[in-house]
């Protein structure tokens, strides 16, 4: 009887303590995606990295289309021209390809390091308001809403767009 009278308060403790456990734990939801394309700071950055794409692609055009006038060039006076000419247009060109593609890779490099430098600092301001509104609002943890296969519980979005001013 005894042994029973334990294990029945035993297995009250536990279910009353996991209940109050879970009762105790507040978990909302944003969705960070959301933010990060309607913020106009997010929009102006992403203005500013288009921009310096379609700078560094008017000048790969531009090295793309000299080099195919060089090619069409040199390919209508290969007959015209000695065998040395020939061999050193061929280097030419071949250094023309190298430094296309060096600049070409080297532009990505910069599109990257750009979106990472203006992108950074406002994910850190998202992260921030995340952490203020949640706290505000009573909760433990705070998910984004893309890492949930079911978000029915409180969202938070408005209140981080309102607190980060949109």
């Amino acid at each position: 009887m005894m042994k029973q009278l334990k294990t029945l308060l035993l297995a009250a403790v536990l279910f009353f303590g996991a209940n109050q456990v879970n009762a105790q734990t507040k978990i909302a939801h944003v969705n960070v995606e959301e933010i990060m394309t309607k913020m106009p700071a997010v929009v102006d950055a992403q203005k500013q990295i288009e921009k310096l794409a379609q700078t560094y692609e008017a000048e790969f055009t531009t090295q793309r289309n000299e080099l195919q006038a060089k090619l069409q060039k040199y390919s209508t006076e290969v007959d015209q021209v000695s065998e040395a000419i020939n061999k050193e247009r061929s280097k030419e060109v071949d250094d023309m390809e190298k430094r296309i593609q060096d600049y070409g890779q080297n532009a990505q490099n910069e599109l990257q390091q750009k979106r990472m430098d203006l992108l950074k600092p406002i994910q850190l301001k998202i992260k921030a308001s995340i952490e203020k509104v949640g706290k505000a609002k009573g909760f433990q943890y705070v998910a984004d809403v893309a890492s949930f296969i079911l978000a029915d519980g409180t969202d938070i979005t408005a209140d981080v767009k309102k607190d980060l001013g949109f």
